[in-house]
């Protein structure tokens, strides 16, 4: 005995497996980020002696993806991007000042510490707790901006700071989730203060 209605149920899983897949994928893309962005909090400048320093408060607010990842051994790498630019120039202009630093936090299994480290170079500060170092993550002190001479006294400007988590730096079989994953994508919004000569 054949069964005449085996290409019509066929066809009916099919168009089913096509919805559910269709869901599935709306679903993924509609996914909430798995933390709330970083946020620089507060930057204040100062005159030292001939050159103008810069102080940064960031909050780190890592998604839940990348503190596991970071308890299981991966380093997890920050780049601050800061400029000094005339206020009010067009954004074509070159900037005073252009540099990105470069941050790394890792966990150390056998020390069960936390390392924070200013990159190049592995050298850095040990914490014991994790919430210890990512507080320490986001406290930049006395960064070096540009000496006075550079700056018109009759000028206003502003300081450019920008931060975020760079995923190119994750080890290479992280990366494609990381790309996926909008929890991964983290970063703050450009915050402009003035820097007044």
């Amino acid at each position: 005995m054949t069964v005449r209605h085996a290409p019509r149920a066929r066809n009916r899983d099919i168009r089913r497996l096509q919805r559910l897949f269709l869901a599935a994928v709306l679903l993924l893309v509609c996914l909430p980020v798995g933390g709330a962005d970083f946020e620089i909090v507060s930057v204040e400048t100062r005159l030292d002696g001939d050159t103008y320093m810069l102080d940064a408060r960031i909050d780190f607010n890592f998604s839940e993806r990348a503190l596991e990842a970071l308890d299981n051994g991966v380093p997890l790498t920050l780049e601050v991007h800061v400029q000094v630019r005339p206020e009010d120039d067009w954004i074509w202009e070159a900037s005073l000042v252009d540099q990105r630093l470069r941050y790394r936090i890792r966990y150390k299994p056998l020390s069960e510490s936390y390392l924070v480290a200013q990159l190049p170079g592995e050298a850095g500060r040990t914490f014991v707790t994790r919430d210890a170092a990512v507080a320490a993550l986001g406290d930049i002190r006395a960064l070096q901006l540009l000496g006075k001479e550079r700056l018109d006294p009759d000028q206003d400007y502003e300081v450019h700071l920008r931060v975020s988590l760079d995923i190119e730096e994750l080890p290479l079989p992280l990366r494609p989730m990381a790309y996926l994953y909008p929890s991964w994508k983290q970063s703050s919004k450009w915050t402009k203060w003035p820097l007044k000569p």
